[in-house]
């Protein structure tokens, strides 16, 4: 019996990479009091096979034999060991560390993740995921943090990880995630904020105006009307049109994010990284607009983490930025001023794939940033299906072709179909050079929720199951694809 060898190697310290059919993680080993535990994989699934007798022994589930037990890796097992070894449970990091969101959609990208980030001057948020990417993934936050931790034990990762609750905006959703145990949390205010001010006429903003609570308008007429600020050598002055605009799109945003921070953040038992997302609005933040918001949260003694304005140009799913390159290095400058003035970091999401920015970012930022990918890592989990099960590949391209209508509810793309080269006309050895084309890796990133729930007439998973078999037997594929598409991120970010 292999796992009877494995318990045999644990005790002696000689454990062999692979015993049997059986994958052993040989950087996995955890001890306590006595008590010894490595992670293995046996075909499609990873168990624990522990030793000893003491305290965590008998805390882990699992079946027991002559010496040893075989202990799945469940959510239960996950939160003993969360209490007996912490590195393996989630951390906030504070606002002087640049930190890096790692969206995991399958929950099979952190191992990579972890190799990658390994010894650089950044620290991974490796468990990141909205209510949407749930919804369509057919996830729950439990898994989504049961995933990191034990992708932390399987690389014997010490250097300490982050969980977000990301683009969260019901009190249900925020409650759940920091029972859960997520150390940050991402407020999405996009429901409070006015997107129809902007095309108001004169005395369609000034009614507007009027009609708002007269306290409310005396409180931001006394600290803004006519007054200057300077940040990073750059003046802001609010005019009544200015101020009146300012308020009519913020107002009530700032009341939900004072609410926020008051029931949930600043009493919190535990730190929380608290970011601020003003980025999913129908036109770009201003500076003058994101100083705006940061003043009244700083004056009202908000501490928050990191926000996210929306800049200027295009940040769109999956491809490079689209836009002025010089208009957007003079603003972000003054963002990043902005941040900067008032402590926090600045936080850039949409961050996947934004190459020709990333040095733009580092250098304005001295390092000092929070930005956010997560479909990148899908779409390096496609081109690696691509490469070692090509028909799996040509299945799901198709079937996201017939779909593409369909998921573009979900997302702002200009995507091209016309300019996606037919699959007939591709072999099999070129495949994984659709991920490189921006149309075609747009398709498939837009499409992975369909993808991932789609069943064929008997309610059977139509490539779910294969897509997952193929990653995790070709794991060290996959994590080699992440190291080298990550790490191309994190170095032009100067990291």
């Amino acid at each position: 019996m292999s796992f009877n060898t494995i318990a045999e190697q644990l005790r002696n310290g000689e454990l062999s990479p692979s015993v049997g059919d059986v994958k052993v993680y040989v950087q996995s080993v955890l001890e306590h009091e006595g008590d010894r535990l490595v992670m293995v994989r046996q075909g499609l699934e990873r168990k624990l096979v522990v030793i000893g007798g003491g305290s965590l022994y008998s805390d882990l589930q699992g079946e027991a034999f002559e010496g040893f037990k075989v202990c799945p890796t469940s959510h239960e097992n996950r939160l003993v060991l969360n209490r007996y070894f912490p590195h393996t449970a989630p951390q906030a990091f504070g606002k002087q560390v640049a930190t890096f969101g790692l969206g995991d959609r399958l929950g099979l990208a952190s191992p990579g993740h972890i190799k990658t980030i390994r010894g650089r001057d950044i620290k991974p948020i490796l468990a990141q995921q909205s209510i949407r990417e749930l919804n369509l993934t057919g996830r729950d936050y439990k898994q989504v943090m049961d995933a990191a931790s034990y992708a932390v034990i399987q690389e014997g990762y010490t250097g300490g990880f982050g969980a977000d609750g990301d683009h969260l905006k019901l009190e249900q959703d925020i409650q759940m995630s920091l029972d859960l145990g997520f150390t940050m949390l991402t407020l999405d205010c996009s429901d409070h904020i006015r997107n129809d001010v902007e095309g108001m006429s004169e005395a369609e903003l000034n009614a507007a105006y009027e009609a708002l609570d007269e306290e409310v308008r005396k409180h931001y007429e006394d600290r803004f009307l006519d007054k200057t600020f300077t940040v990073g050598g750059h003046s802001f002055t609010y005019d009544s049109a200015s101020l009146k605009k300012n308020v009519l799109i913020y107002g009530e945003a700032i009341r939900y994010m004072l609410f926020i921070y008051d029931k949930y953040i600043k009493h919190a038992p535990r730190a929380v990284d608290f970011e601020i997302s003003i980025d999913e609005t129908m036109t770009p933040t201003a500076p003058e607009s994101h100083y705006f918001v940061a003043r009244e949260l700083y004056d009202k003694g908000v501490d928050i983490f990191s926000m996210a304005p929306r800049f200027c140009g295009e940040f769109q799913k999956g491809i490079d930025y689209i836009g002025d390159l010089a208009q957007f290095e003079k603003e972000l400058a003054l963002h990043a001023a902005i941040a900067d003035h008032f402590g926090y970091k600045l936080s850039i999401h949409s961050g996947s794939d934004k190459f020709s920015v990333f040095p733009i970012i580092g250098k304005y930022t001295k390092g000092r940033f929070h930005v956010k990918t997560a479909g990148t890592n899908w779409l390096e989990a496609v081109r690696t299906v691509a490469k070692v099960n090509p028909g799996l590949y040509r299945r799901m391209h198709q079937y996201a072709l017939e779909h593409f209508e369909e998921a573009k509810a979900y997302y702002h793309v200009t995507t091209d179909l016309s300019m996606i080269k037919p699959l007939d006309e591709v072999d099999d050895a070129s495949l994984p050079d659709y991920m490189n084309e921006n149309n075609a890796r747009q398709l498939i990133h837009i499409t992975y929720g369909l993808l991932l729930q789609a069943k064929d007439e008997e309610g059977r998973p139509l490539f779910k199951d294969e897509f997952y078999k193929t990653l995790i037997d070709q794991e060290e594929a996959y994590e080699q694809s992440l190291a080298s598409h990550i790490g191309r991120h994190l170095d032009l970010l100067g990291k």
